[in-house]
This record gives structure tokens, sequence and C-alpha cells, in this order.
């Protein structure tokens, strides 16, 4: 793809993703269900997060097209090691865990990520572009443009931390509010809840995995 058709591209996705995470930012907060705490507004939720990551990474991304496309090559070669480092490591398979996980759950027992009475607050395009739309787009991104791959170690440490943090976040909201972030973590025992984040820990790692290999296969 040609430096000028990827810059354009960058930046309607940046434009997109800005777009939705404003949108769902300002939804008003007194529309809430009543199983909706306050606490952590609406960054409590990995799709929210997600939504902000992947437009970090769409004006990242749009920014190295833009140095390329004026011959900034020194500057341009350090923000692409940023853009490849966040789509490698997070971008990616953060996406891919959201869309996968979230409609194999909404499939299973939709009240165990997203009740029903979200659906009178949330409009149905929205769920889809946070739910839906990200996975098609990170799997376009690895069609469009090469991505260089950290060391394995360093990539997986970097993705295991910020799990870590994800969790701890989870966590503290709990030992703040006595709730749950997601209705299915109350299914848990302890030890439960536990194998669950290893289990989802795993998974992402795998999707990690899935990424460099298409990245490698196809370019």
């Amino acid at each position: 793809m040609e430096i000028s058709t990827l810059a354009m591209y960058h930046c309607l996705a940046f434009v997109w993703y800005f777009f939705v995470t404003y949108s769902i930012t300002h939804i008003r907060t007194e529309e809430r269900p009543s199983e909706v705490f306050l606490y952590g507004g609406q960054w409590k939720y990995l799709t929210v997060l997600n939504l902000v990551l992947q437009a970090v990474f769409y004006g990242v991304s749009f920014l190295a097209d833009v140095l390329r496309l004026i011959k900034k090559l020194r500057c341009a070669k350090c923000v692409i090691s940023s853009r490849d480092l966040l789509f490698s490591v997070l971008a990616f398979p953060v996406s891919t865990f959201v869309s996968i996980s979230f409609w194999t759950l909404y499939t299973y027992n939709r009240e165990l990520v997203y009740p029903k009475s979200l659906d009178g607050i949330i409009p149905r395009w929205l769920n889809h572009a946070m739910h839906t739309a990200v996975l098609p787009f990170a799997v376009l991104e690895i069609l469009a443009t090469p991505h260089r791959y950290p060391a394995k170690k360093k990539g997986l440490i970097l993705l295991g931390f910020v799990a870590f943090l994800y969790i701890s976040w989870v966590l503290w909201i709990y030992s703040v509010t006595g709730e749950w972030v997601y209705p299915l973590f109350a299914l848990f025992s302890p030890a439960g809840l536990a194998a669950l984040f290893a289990g989802s820990l795993a998974v992402i790692v795998s999707f990690y995995n899935f990424g460099e290999f298409l990245n490698r296969m196809i370019w």
C-alpha cells in the first residue's frame, strides 16, 4: 500500500476510534442501569480502554506516515518503532481478545458481560463498533503494512505487565465497592478467579503469537 493511501487509512481509523471513544464516554451516567456502578467510570471496562488504545495506535501510525511523506526519515524511524511495539504487544492481541471473548460470553449468557438493560442506553451500532469492528480493523492493519515484532521475551513481558495492571485495577475496584466490573467474576471462588485470570492471560498470549505468525506469513 502506498504511503499516501496508508496515511489516509490511518487518519480515518484514528477519527473513527476517537468518535467511538467520545460516544461511549459521553453516555449520561443518570441513564445507567442499576447493575452498573459509577466507581471507575467507563475506565474500568477493558472494551473502553481498548478503544483509547486503538485511537492512540492509529494516531501514532498516521504521524509515522506523515513523517515518511515529508521525508523526515530519522524521526519517522523512531515513531515507526513505537507504532510497531504498540501494535504487536497491545493493539492486536487486546482487540482480538476483546472481540472474541465478548461474543463468546454474549452467546453463552449475555448477562455475564453485557446485561440486556444496556440495550436501551447503548445503541446497537455502538456495541458493534466496540466489540465487533475492532477485530477486522486489527486484521486489516496486518494486511496493510508490515510490523516489526520485539524479541519474544520482551513482548510477552510487556503484555503480561499490562495484563497485571488491568487485573490489579479490577481487584482494586472490587476492594472499594464490593462489586465486580463484570458479573461473570462473581461466579468464581478466589481460586477459580485466579484460574480464570491465568486462562485469560494464556488466551491473550496466544493472540499475540497468532498476530506475529500472520505478520510473518504475509510479509
